[in-house]
């Protein structure tokens, strides 16, 4: 299993705010940590958001890439349907070659629509402008000349699209919720799959994750060609107790401000720890603990080749992240390694 991290580029630690120069050097720290620690992967959301300085991926991205050696650099996730295709493929084409072959695109609708009124796109296209916007995505990876026509962007009259990655085929992720049709088409599609979990219980996804893999069966594409990710809160302390002492007030205050946006009641400590118990979502804890669900939520999944933390919108400090990072690579990963 890969483990890596995933980030918003928050710039709030609880009550202290950083300036945006600050918690931006700081996540390129951590993210030079985490290459240097042996994780996998790190990747970049897309928010357009005060408290989030993510609004181009790409960038930070590149900046890291000049910074490390050998993990891989991924959006998570890009909001294609607010994007131009073209666009998307040329700058993480870029990236591919400033990482000499590093670059990953994890491509969604996006959970938040911020997007969609910034870039002037109609929130009742939702589906379908996510829909035309990758396929037009998938033709540009895998051919330099592209035809093509749709009804949200300009057609394309074999016109090459420069630079090329440096991979042969630029990976594209399908990032995903909980909708049916979504787990299907990246089945169809033969894409990986990243699956954003962020409350229950994790083996609820199951029948989902079926779904995808008789979809991609049905299309052709062998079980070894079906690949699963899963992303979802968690931080990893010397300690159990540890973790969950300096994990709790942040997510809480977190998750309640939330709430009060979307309409679900404050986060009590109850909830809490039944989100951390051992079929809950929340991988919190000490690196035993950790490592354990880890293997756990991949047998009830059928597989997980791909896991990637959500850490840093808890209040955590860039200390304490950077401390998660190096137990993560110095005794998560070798503690899954050896019981795979």
């Amino acid at each position: 299993m890969e483990i890596g991290i995933d980030s918003f580029a928050s710039a709030m630690y609880g009550s202290n705010v950083l300036s945006s120069v600050d918690a931006m050097e700081q996540l390129l720290d951590r993210i030079t940590q985490a290459d240097e620690a042996g994780l996998h992967v790190f990747g970049i959301g897309e928010h357009h958001k005060k408290e989030f300085l993510d609004s181009a991926p790409a960038v930070i991205l590149s900046a890291a890439a000049a910074r490390t050696k050998q993990i891989r650099l991924a959006s998570a996730v890009s909001v294609l349907s607010t994007s131009d295709p073209v666009r998307v493929y040329q700058n993480f084409a870029t990236l591919d070659l400033i990482s000499k072959g590093r670059a990953e695109l994890v491509v969604g609708r996006g959970s938040a629509i911020d997007a969609y009124p910034l870039f002037g796109f109609n929130l009742n296209d939702y589906d379908a402008l996510f829909k035309e916007k990758l396929d037009l995505l998938l033709k540009i990876r895998d051919q330099e000349f592209v035809t093509w026509s749709g009804k949200f962007r300009p057609e394309l009259k074999n016109q090459p699209v420069y630079p090329r990655a440096f991979q042969e085929k630029l990976p594209v992720w399908l990032g995903v919720g909980g909708t049916p049709e979504s787990f299907a088409r990246a089945g169809r599609l033969g894409l990986p799959l990243m699956v954003a979990i962020i409350g229950g219980e994790t083996e609820r996804f199951r029948p989902l994750i079926d779904l995808y893999r008789q979809e991609g069966q049905r299309a052709g594409f062998t079980p070894d060609q079906l690949t699963v990710g899963l992303h979802s809160p968690g931080y990893v302390a010397a300690t159990d107790e540890l973790a969950v002492s300096e994990y709790y007030p942040g997510y809480a205050e977190l998750w309640t401000k939330l709430g009060r946006e979307r309409g679900w009641p404050p986060v009590t400590k109850n909830q809490f720890d039944a989100l951390i118990a051992p079929r809950g979502v929340l991988v919190v804890g000490g690196p035993e603990r950790v490592a354990e669900k880890l293997l756990r939520h991949s047998k009830a999944l059928g597989g997980v080749d791909r896991f990637t933390f959500q850490m840093d919108n808890a209040g955590l400090s860039h200390q304490q992240l950077m401390q998660a990072i190096e137990l993560i690579g110095t005794k998560v990963i070798p503690l899954v390694n050896s019981a795979s």
